[in-house]
């Protein structure tokens, strides 16, 4: 095994604990990057690049067909296998956005095409669900079960935010794990049935699921009743019986007392490596872990750790995500006064596998709570290569599709990003549209206070939707809050215009008048050619 810095090449402003690493179609994507996606990245979904020790993002885009996919933190995150002519896929549910909202959706991820320059193009499509669904929440984990040629999802675990009944001023962001309900989603009609299990008797956040056939194994988990990381270890079994589902729970020995930690497969088999993680608060778990599962059930071994770095031990938090083949992606931020350039030190851990290496992959995320600010987005490259051959395309390292901070433009000196009063709501990090008509700007109008005046946010000045459109369209004075005492919406003066000069038209083809000679003229002509 080995443990290796990694330089992060202008791209630092998009990580966060919390975000998600998956691995679809041979590439590793990063998912929850840090504030809202804009300008040319809307997607918020990164192609991830390690070559030559240095870690670099690329922007990678969505079909027109694709619905909007927030930027979540914490999800539930599940690989879905090609079957029956589908294509392989992630299911991502839950999770957190940049204003610390919870999403109740789940999203199908797929790829949808590649370019002549191998670029990828994503489809994302929101999934129905009915019946019972699972309320908004996050810190949970998603599963794949397989019973009798059917395949089912399993949902188990988050947080949320207290019922609306319960929140007061004080305890308005405070969260509450979950239930301990298991949600069975049926996939193709969207079906969704909740089950209460006895042996679950709390609820559980930032945990592992790991799943085989039909079974599931929880391990570890946080519990907020009792503030504990108690050694859990539950088996779950899901039999898909035509009627309606069987669902059973036995409680085993010999747990993990670990949160969010991480989960990268090793080989075909169902082989895994536990690493990072907590085990009490901001103390890391640096103990690594073997997980087996097999028909005979699960076994769990002590493994060597990597040599972990000065910065990594003495980190309070630490997060990372499952690159595949046995590797991790393993981040802790930097420290310092001033702070450093990068945000954070970034390392890649290998573990080899004896006998052969490893084909398949496993998602692999962080679910650490932490709450950053927004970063900058990337600029898209729309260079195109002709002529050149499969593995020149795989091995090439093009500069022109890659992050850089240096490039962006800063958003706060542009218009529509300026305090446009005392009172104003409006941030670059944090806003959404509030208007129908808003895509990735704010609305503006324009402040006719003073000779030059000046541009306002209309969700500052509290105008509804239909007011908006009918100060947009006429020709009115309006003023903001700062200069509200003058009368607002009065009628702006009539233009001075200067009247046009009305010219009378020459009609066409007009015939010249016939000039008639008089007699003088007649005798003056007879005595010249005379």
């Amino acid at each position: 095994m080995t443990l290796q810095p990694l330089t992060v090449v202008n791209c630092a402003g998009l990580l966060q604990p919390g975000c998600s690493l998956l691995q679809l179609d041979g590439e590793t994507l990063l998912f929850g990057q840090k504030g809202w996606p804009k300008r040319a990245c809307p997607t918020g979904i990164f192609g991830v690049r390690i070559k030559e020790n240095e870690f670099k993002l690329r922007p990678i885009s969505f079909s027109n067909n694709s619905c909007y996919l927030p930027p979540l933190r914490c999800p539930a995150v599940a690989r879905l296998e090609p079957r029956d002519g589908n294509p392989e896929s992630y299911l991502i549910h839950g999770g957190r956005t940049p204003n610390n909202e919870l999403s109740a959706a789940l999203y199908v991820v797929s790829v949808e095409s590649r370019g002549c320059n191998r670029k990828l193009t994503l489809s994302c499509q929101e999934k129905e669900m009915v019946g019972e669904p699972p309320s908004a929440r996050y810190g949970h984990t998603a599963s794949m079960v397989h019973s009798r040629g059917k395949r089912a999802l399993v949902l188990f675990g988050g947080r949320s935010y207290l019922p609306p009944a319960q929140r007061t001023t004080e305890t308005w962001n405070s969260v509450v794990d979950c239930p301990p309900q298991v949600f069975l989603v049926d996939l193709e009609y969207g079906c969704c049935t909740a089950h209460y299990l006895p042996e679950l008797g709390d609820g559980l956040s930032f945990h592992l699921a790991l799943s085989r056939g039909d079974s599931v194994y929880l391990l570890g988990g946080h519990t907020l009743s009792s503030d504990s990381r108690p050694p859990h270890l539950f088996h779950l079994r899901v039999e898909l019986l035509l009627g309606s589902p069987k669902l059973s729970c036995e409680v085993l020995d010999n747990g993990l007392s670990i949160t969010s930690a991480i989960a990268t497969r090793l080989g075909s088999g169902h082989e895994y490596i536990i690493l990072g993680g907590y085990q009490a608060d901001q103390q890391k778990q640096l103990q690594c872990c073997s997980v087996v599962l097999d028909d005979a059930g699960i076994r769990i071994e002590p493994r060597e750790a990597p040599p972990w770095s000065g910065e990594i031990c003495s980190s309070r938090i630490w997060f990372g995500g499952s690159l595949g083949k046995g590797g991790a992606l393993v981040g802790v931020p930097t420290e310092g006064n001033p702070a450093p350039a990068d945000a954070f030190y970034l390392y890649q851990v290998n573990f080899v596998q004896e006998g052969g290496s490893s084909e398949e992959n496993l998602q692999g995320h962080s679910q650490e709570s932490t709450d950053l600010e927004d970063s900058a987005p990337l600029e898209d490259s729309e260079e195109l290569y002709f002529g050149r051959e499969p593995h020149e395309l795989q091995m090439m390292d093009s500069e022109g599709d890659t992050y850089n901070e240096e490039d962006e433009e800063d958003e706060s000196l542009t218009g529509y990003w300026i305090r446009c009063c005392a009172g104003c709501q409006v941030d670059a990090n944090t806003w959404e549209p509030f208007y129908s008509t808003e895509l990735t700007r704010p609305a503006m109008i324009f402040c006719s206070r003073g000779k030059g005046g000046h541009w306002v946010h209309a969700q500052c000045m509290d105008l509804p939707e239909l007011e908006l459109v009918r100060l947009s369209e006429n020709n009115h004075k309006y003023f903001c809050p700062d200069h509200a005492t003058h009368s607002p919406q009065e009628m702006t003066p009539p233009r001075q215009e200067l009247p046009l000069k009305r010219l009378p038209m020459k009609p066409l083809h007009r015939k010249a008048p016939v000039k008639v000679m008089t007699p003088a003229k007649k005798s003056f002509l007879r005595r010249l050619f005379d």
